[in-house]
């Protein structure tokens, strides 16, 4: 069935403390969706965030980013006071100050913890129990990290980093009401998210969320799980993760994160990939899998190195790994992130299990070599059609981009492409953003997604993210105010003369 949506992580939403949260915004944007007919919200990973405050590096695979609680819920709770919200710190409205709202949230939780935990109740306690698999290494890692100056787990005392058992005894014992707590913060989020999720729900919106391949190395999964990783001697990651030189990059990207022991996986049955899948699926209706074409074949990068051009291509699980997971869970409806370098074998693995791929409409019109699979009139219907993604400028920032920071593209490879573009799409001087979006919706792609930032029109001040640069990235987010009737009925337009 035909549907589209919209891209908008929860930190971009409005709010009161500096980022965005599940609390009136998510459900004021959530009723934005389906006055414009949009049937799909579409987030980043919801993990606790941690190196560069990407949602693709996180302290957990499993557990929820805290900073997301909307804190007026619990103070309707009876578990803040309003004296907990007389000095709150001057947020800037279209950034997430990440440092000054980390410090404030997680302060003002764990002081909602202190008093949750006093009177603590069975539905708690249940969730913990049915949690325990994940939840106790992740509270007891987190616990261990704030003791220890939040380093990495390799620089914690020796007995805990290798994860003795009376290690694990004495540090659960010494930090109980600090590990108590961050259980409390996962127990408040997945409640938190439950509703919101029933909410859509009933408003016909359904959430797709997303999975990435790899797990950060300081993460309670590593720490937890170094069998299932490769890694050194001092659990240092052996192979690092990345992807080849590329249109995109001379360098290739190097992201660090430790490649996975898939001989080691594979004895257990895939249950540590099974149990991660079955999380994910309890908390969205339908999961993008980034990276895709690194389970067909990955890219490995030798530990030291600087840059990931001295890697090697190395075969992935394949189907064997998508068997399983579908001989314990049943049909997977994940969408596939099939760009990059793709060969014929991912797409024969991505078509064996009906996984539909991504399209985006902005690398239609440069001299990638896959150019021309990005164009609508070879689009297929199983195929997710962006606008474009989160790693991408907005389209009205790569519409007047000048090429500044860009090593691939010359001004005049620039100007080519919007030359192309405006031919091909056939247009003169309406907005891009919502030519694109018209694009979109009226290819025979089964569903189209748009990000937020292009629905707003806004330039290249809103991206997302700039792969490769280390910090300044996940801040963007949108003025209250912004979800005007005027944008809400011109999406529904489309919506409705596209079939979507």
């Amino acid at each position: 069935m035909r549907s589209s949506g919209i891209l908008l992580h929860p930190t971009s939403l409005p709010g009161s403390f500096g980022i965005g949260d599940l609390g009136a915004c998510a459900y004021e944007f959530a009723d934005f969706l389906a006055g414009a007919g949009q049937k799909l919200w579409q987030v980043l990973p919801l993990n606790p965030t941690g190196y560069g405050d990407s949602p693709y590096q996180c302290f957990s695979a499993f557990a929820g980013n805290p900073l997301l609680i909307d804190l007026e819920a619990l103070q309707d709770k009876g578990l803040l006071q309003p004296a907990e919200f007389l000095n709150v710190p001057s947020f800037p409205e279209e950034l997430v100050d990440y440092g000054t709202a980390i410090a404030f949230k997680l302060g003002v939780l764990r002081r909602a913890a202190r008093y949750f935990l006093n009177n603590a109740n069975q539905q708690f306690r249940t969730f913990c129990e049915e949690n325990a698999s994940w939840l106790d290494d992740y509270a007891l890692f987190m616990a261990c990290k704030e003791v220890h100056g939040g380093v990495a787990w390799t620089r914690w005392d020796d007995a805990i980093r290798r994860r003795s058992p009376a290690a694990i005894a004495e540090w659960s014992a010494r930090l109980s009401e600090e590990v108590a707590a961050f259980k409390y913060g996962q127990f408040e989020f997945f409640e938190q998210w439950a509703k919101l999720k029933a909410y859509c729900h009933g408003r016909g919106v359904r959430i797709v969320g997303d999975i990435p391949i790899y797990v950060a190395h300081d993460s309670a999964d590593v720490w937890a799980h170094p069998e299932l990783f490769r890694l050194d001697k001092n659990g240092n990651p052996a192979a690092m993760s990345g992807v080849p030189p590329d249109y995109f990059s001379v360098t290739g990207q190097l992201w660090g994160n430790p490649i996975y022991r898939w001989d080691a996986l594979a004895k257990s049955g895939y249950r540590w990939w099974i149990e991660r899948f079955r999380a994910a699926l309890n908390l969205f209706d339908m999961v993008r899998l980034d990276h895709f074409r690194g389970f067909e074949a990955y890219w490995e990068v030798p530990a030291g190195e600087a840059t990931a051009q001295n890697g090697r291509w190395v075969k992935g699980p394949g189907a064997d790994l998508f068997r399983a997971l579908q001989a314990a869970l049943g049909e997977l409806p994940v969408i596939a992130e099939n760009l990059g370098v793709i060969t014929p074998e991912v797409e024969g693995l991505r078509k064996q299990f009906g996984f539909p791929g991504m399209s985006l409409l902005q690398f239609a019109f440069g001299a990638d070599p896959q150019g021309p699979s990005f164009r609508p009139h070879n689009y297929t219907r199983d195929l997710v059609a962006y606008t474009g993604g989160h790693d991408n400028d907005t389209t009205v920032g790569w519409w007047s981009s000048s090429g500044q920071g860009d090593s691939t593209r010359t001004a005049a490879d620039i100007q080519k492409e919007r030359e192309f573009a405006r031919a091909y799409l056939g247009f003169q001087d309406e907005p891009i953003h919502w030519v694109f979006i018209r694009a979109v919706f009226a290819s025979v792609a089964d569903v189209a997604i748009v990000p937020m930032q292009d629905v707003l029109g806004l330039g290249g001040e809103a991206r997302m993210n700039l792969p490769g640069r280390v910090s300044g990235n996940w801040r963007w987010r949108y003025r209250p105010g912004a979800l005007m009737n005027s944008l809400r009925d011109r999406l529904k337009v489309l919506t409705t003369l596209y079939d979507r």
